[in-house]
């Protein structure tokens, strides 16, 4: 197949009045037939949308949430398929519903009701306010001029995060089924600033951070010649710091169950201007570079590597 597939197209119309389907997915091969790797992309942050009900609730504009994005990176993994990987990438923004972090992450004091106690997560990033939901952008600015409705969260959950969770888990069920083992890659971007922060194995400012939770998502062969690879290529590599993978690479990467996860972390300002949001020289060759990173990949025989 050469085009989007927007398998969560029943996906109500509450979910963003008009804004379906939540999420696109870009097959390697027909859905009836074995994908041709065990490999699956995803961009769950690259999405651009954001429903007027949410905004009708905001106190921010789009321009001012829009730095919560992973802008363009649904662009840089766009060749996969042509290599024989599948894609799965986000429509709406990471603002409105955050798909790297589990369903009922909320904050119960963004609730103008009572949360159930499933729902009363405690973790460090609800305390960040960076839930399922998030509470704050960039700055620490509160997103919301009110307080939101359980009926609100659900919503969003029921008609976004699920359904692309369970098309996830459906594709890696596809590869394991097929290849014996699948692999899951989540693609991210991160502020330059977060870069400057910590250095590379080499040295410097980071370019890209592998995350595969210490080693617990993954085998040791994956984060290796990912990290090898990138670096014959000229970028500075970090494992873990400041990004260990997050909900998605914790949840998914079972290495004693054939699926590994890894997550990928791109200093922003290798490809855009983070002030004015725009493309810069630097995404040609990144982008170049992804796809070489991913042909590596593709034709590596993971039953003998994994």
């Amino acid at each position: 197949m050469n085009a989007w597939e927007p398998i969560a197209s029943d996906t109500p119309a509450a979910a963003g009045q008009g804004f379906a389907p939540a999420f696109e997915v870009l097959r390697a091969a027909p859905e009836d037939q074995p994908p041709p790797t065990p490999l699956v992309f995803a961009s769950p942050h690259s999405g651009r949308l954001y429903p007027p009900e949410m905004m009708a609730a905001a106190r921010l504009g789009t321009q001012d949430l829009r730095g919560s994005e992973d802008a363009f990176v649904d662009d840089l993994i766009g060749g996969a398929p042509a290599l024989g990987i599948a894609v799965i990438r986000a429509r709406l923004a990471r603002a409105y519903i955050d798909l790297n972090r589990d369903a009922w992450e909320l904050d119960p004091a963004m609730f103008e009701d009572d949360l159930p106690e499933f729902a009363r997560a405690r973790t460090a990033r609800v305390a960040a306010g960076l839930g399922a939901i998030a509470r704050v952008a960039g700055e620490g600015r509160p997103i919301y001029a009110r307080k939101l409705t359980f009926a609100e969260a659900k919503t969003r959950i029921e008609t976004a995060h699920q359904p692309y969770h369970d098309a996830l888990d459906r594709l890696l069920a596809q590869a394991r089924k097929a290849h014996g083992l699948a692999i899951l890659v989540d693609w991210h971007s991160m502020p330059a600033a977060a870069a400057r922060g910590h250095r590379a194995k080499g040295g410097g400012p980071c370019d890209i951070v592998l995350g595969d939770r210490f080693g617990a998502a993954c085998g040791p062969q994956l984060t290796g010649l990912m990290e090898k690879t990138l670096e014959g290529l000229g970028y500075r590599v970090a494992r873990n710091a400041p990004y260990a993978g997050g909900y998605t690479t914790e949840h998914y990467g079972r290495p004693t169950r054939r699926t590994h996860a890894i997550q990928v972390e791109i200093n922003r300002a290798l490809y855009m201007n983070e002030t004015t949001r725009e493309p810069t020289e630097g995404l040609a060759r990144l982008k170049a570079d992804i796809e070489s990173v991913t042909r590596q990949l593709a034709e590596t025989n993971w039953n003998e590597v994994l």
